[in-house]
């Protein structure tokens, strides 16, 4: 059951994308320096079809995005409302796993941030990190991680 600990608004993780971001919870990635640990416990409330249309139905013209932050121990889940956010809006749908490939249905996204972090190597704004973010278009990714660097 995938469940969630809160989300915001934010203007940063999805470039040209007023997005809302929703941060999971039970990750099993356990990356040394991470911003976030509580997310790695099993907390929150149930992130489902019908919370999600409660958050889109509520901030729903105010964003262009919405981003999965997490989920990576449930990604058919995930999967499966990023497919429900395609089929009943226009809004873009992305995810940010700390997984290290582009997950099997990375279609199913418009943007797929990949890589655990790795205090030595920085976050997507250090040229040296081994984060990635892909934009998908048309089935293609394109690695834009590069808007991230100043």
């Amino acid at each position: 059951m995938l469940k969630y600990y809160n989300y915001d608004i934010v203007f940063q993780e999805i470039p040209d994308e007023v997005t809302l971001a929703v941060n999971i919870t039970n990750c099993p990635h356990r990356c040394v320096g991470c911003h976030s640990p509580h997310l790695r416990e099993d907390i929150g409330d149930v992130l489902n079809e019908k919370t999600l249309d409660s958050l889109l139905n509520k901030y729903g013209r105010q964003i262009t995005c919405v981003c999965f932050m997490g989920g990576d121990g449930q990604t058919k889940d995930v999967e499966s409302l990023a497919q429900h956010v395609r089929q009943n809006t226009k809004l873009k749908v992305a995810w940010y796993s700390g997984n290290t490939t582009l997950p099997r249905n990375a279609q199913l996204f418009d943007y797929v941030k990949i890589g655990g972090y790795q205090a030595n190597l920085g976050g997507l704004r250090a040229r040296t990190t081994n984060q990635r973010l892909y934009h998908n278009i048309n089935g293609k990714a394109t690695d834009i991680t590069h808007r991230f660097w100043k």
